[in-house]
């Protein structure tokens, strides 16, 4: 008797799109033409983009956008064909940069920080844009103190666009043991008989909040993808190498290993609250997952959100948008006489009994010195983060 087919959720737009060349004789060819084209040096955010798109995590899209689908996604949040995108995915150069270009043109993107040749790009048009605007509708503010914002007004005033050819993922894949791509994790959840998997976003290490959400979600689903970013993050988050040591502490002790899978991707977090979102949601359906959790101010930053503005933008979607559903979750803590983590739904008991959880909090205490009680986080993940904040005093 032959094995049922697993049908997992579609890609977003169909079908998947990864811009990397794999085959070594096209790559060989594209690479060598490359090293003659005009070089242009990308930022940390157009270079995560570059990798991103290589995986095909942005699917379907097939390079930077034209003006057209910039000015859609910046006033709708959808490309102009009307398929849902909520942040626009473009290449910032100087005006003194683009004034070198023209149409049609071939040129290298290249790493600024290690001087590869990231990708080949046909240009297809070039650009102005108004920033303000922009940070205004994507971000909801123009606040430069806000990470997203603040990388618009130091960026280039001018746009290129067109498809591109990626030739390097970057040191991610020879970094992190667990970088997967998503027609990887399609293949792991087929394999794996999985038809509905819970995606859990973070870029913080896993507490007992996270560790509450994210067992909530694998009671309702077949698995669960624990997904951190790997990419560049704001001043004072704690880096990837530290956090992967706690995210794999926490799987060895906590998690099913039947249940669970632990993979990163390198996009940069823009820090854009609710819309971005929705873009997580998006990557999400591209890797296979049906459902994602949303927990309190997902992607947010500071006071610039409102705490569950991220889970209501979700009903504001047309059907058949996305197919993706959020898992939408309330406030968590611990209670000290439920003994427990517990939502705001699930708890009786008044706010003294109860010790508030977040990430925020946890890197206040641990750079003040102070080891946060174990009803914080687990001991393991403790340990790992209390070495690696010694040790920032002596370096």
């Amino acid at each position: 008797m032959s094995k049922q087919k697993i049908e997992l959720v579609p890609p977003h737009g169909g079908k998947l799109a990864p811009l990397f060349i794999s085959d070594k004789i096209e790559h060989s060819k594209i690479l060598d033409r490359a090293q003659g084209l005009k070089p242009i040096f990308l930022d940390s955010k157009s270079e995560s983009d570059v990798i991103m798109l290589a995986t095909g995590a942005y699917s379907p899209l097939t390079g930077y956008m034209g003006r057209a689908d910039y000015e859609s996604v910046v006033e709708q949040m959808r490309l102009y064909n009307g398929l849902l995108w909520p942040i626009p995915v473009t290449l910032p150069v100087s005006r003194q940069v683009a004034e070198a270009l023209k149409p049609d043109e071939e040129i290298s993107l290249m790493s600024k920080e290690s001087n590869q040749i990231m990708a080949v790009m046909t240009i297809s048009e070039i650009y102005g844009y108004d920033k303000e605007y922009e940070a205004r509708k994507v971000f909801s503010t123009t606040d430069k103190s806000h990470p997203g914002v603040a990388k618009i007004v130091e960026q280039g005033d001018t746009y290129l666009a067109g498809p591109i050819q990626v030739l390097s993922e970057g040191e991610y894949p020879e970094v992190y043991p667990e970088f997967s791509r998503p027609s990887e994790t399609r293949a792991i959840f087929e394999a794996r008989g999985w038809r509905t998997i819970a995606a859990f976003q973070t870029r913080n290490p896993i507490h007992r909040s996270h560790e509450y959400l994210t067992k909530v979600a694998l009671e309702l689903c077949d698995g669960l993808l624990i997904h951190p970013v790997v990419g560049k993050l704001k001043a004072g988050d704690i880096p990837a190498e530290i956090r992967m040591k706690c995210y794999r502490a926490m799987l060895d002790n906590y998690y099913n290993p039947e249940t669970t899978i632990l993979k990163v991707y390198p996009i940069e977090m823009m820090y854009g609250g609710p819309r971005e979102a929705l873009l997580h949601a998006i990557i999400r359906q591209n890797f296979g997952c049906s459902h994602m959790i949303i927990g309190r101010d997902h992607a947010g930053v500071g006071d610039f959100y409102g705490a569950f503005d991220a889970q209501e933008i979700f009903a504001t979607l047309k059907p058949g948008d996305l197919h993706l559903k959020p898992i939408n979750m309330d406030w968590t803590y611990w209670c000290y006489k439920c003994e427990s983590i517990v939502s705001v739904k699930t708890c009786p008991h008044d706010h003294d009994d109860h010790l508030m959880i977040s990430g925020t909090k946890l890197r206040e205490m641990l750079e003040a010195g102070e080891r946060p009680p174990a009803e914080f986080s687990r001991p393991e993940v403790m340990d790992i983060l209390s070495k690696y904040y010694q040790d920032l005093k002596y370096t």
